[in-house]
């Protein structure tokens, strides 16, 4: 039985009372409810009113936006360019995903020929967007900066990362950097309202404060997490999320590190590897799930600052290759001898 026949098998009277399968639509969420306006965007007010300041004056440099996944730097630039060119933007507009096209021939090729020729309908430039230019390689970065010189009359570029640091300092002086960060609480409440309202939902209380902690300010994880449980049932609840999201329960890896603490190994791996093997999660999760409840472990506060370090230590290892369970089981050994006193 799936999710969706197992969870309404219990709650038939939701057939009844709701008229469910119009709750789904057939587009993508992230794009339907995608601002158009800079009105629309939540959570960069600062950024957006300079923004705007540079759009309706024509003064455009080069942009960097830089930050995390889901803050809308996409959508920022995709409203740059409708405001600039109105009804003509796709004729006068590039976007290329810098992490799938990524050499020296791309920025040789596809970037400079669109580069070189003028904007139509007398615009004064063209708009090139690059999406994730920090997965450029060095040599394509270097390429990059010298068609940024060379064509500036007649285009401008937009390029977004999550790490500016990964952007070679040649380019980031050519450029306005824009610093884009995670969404609010309250910004994710009004970006779930509005989707509550226009698609009939309805949200309990605590799952608002389920879907914000899930989505760690990710405004676009948020909106695909909404629609994956309006699949299942247009009364959105917290048990709901947590069947869809499978992130280990503060509970659980609650009582793996009091196991742990108490000194009691075997039953805290024991219980650590039921998590992972019932819930299907990876141990880079199980790791940040830990590092979210060390914080509210009974214990002083220096202690937390020691084994912090550790987890960090442990999730560097599982990022260079490591056997997640090796280093799960390392991670635990050093909770027993922190409650021994010996960490």
């Amino acid at each position: 039985m799936c999710i969706r026949d197992s969870y309404f098998a219990g709650n038939n009277n939701l057939y009844k009372n709701t008229n469910y399968y119009n709750v789904m639509a057939s587009e993508i969420w992230t794009e339907k409810y995608r601002p158009e306006k800079f009105d629309g965007v939540v959570g960069q007010e600062e950024i957006v009113k300079r923004v705007k300041n540079l759009v309706s004056s024509l003064n455009i440099p080069h942009l960097l936006f830089a930050g995390p996944a889901g803050t809308g730097k996409s959508t920022l630039a995709l409203i740059i360019v409708k405001e600039l060119f109105g009804n003509s933007w796709k004729e006068n507009y590039l976007e290329l995903n810098a992490s799938d096209e990524r050499g020296i021939d791309v920025i040789r090729q596809k970037v400079k020929d669109f580069a070189r020729t003028k904007a139509l309908k007398n615009f004064p430039f063209k708009v090139i967007f690059l999406d994730e230019a920090d997965a450029l390689t060095k040599e394509a970065q270097q390429a990059l900066r010298r068609t940024m010189e060379n064509f500036t009359n007649t285009c401008r570029f937009i390029l977004s990362c999550n790490y500016s640091s990964k952007i070679i300092d040649p380019i980031q002086s050519r450029c306005a950097i824009f610093r884009f960060r995670l969404l609010e609480k309250k910004d994710i409440e009004k970006v779930i309202k509005k989707i509550a309202e226009t698609e009939k939902l309805e949200i309990l209380p605590d799952a608002f404060d389920t879907l914000y902690e899930d989505s760690e300010g990710d405004c676009r994880r948020v909106i695909n997490l909404l629609q994956s449980t309006a699949s299942i049932s247009p009364k959105i609840t917290k048990e709901l999320i947590d069947t869809i999201v499978s992130n280990a329960k503060p509970s659980d890896i609650k009582v793996v590190l009091d196991y742990a603490l108490a000194g009691d190994f075997l039953n805290a791996r024991e219980k650590l590897m039921d998590i992972m093997l019932k819930e299907s999660i990876s141990g880079q999760d199980i790791v940040k799930s830990i590092q979210k409840e060390v914080w509210n472990l009974q214990i002083e506060p220096e202690l937390k600052v020691k084994l912090t370090e550790k987890i960090g230590e442990v999730e560097f290892r599982m990022v260079e290759g490591s056997d997640e369970f090796i280093q799960l089981q390392s991670l635990l050994a050093s909770f027993v001898l922190a409650g021994q006193g010996k960490a």
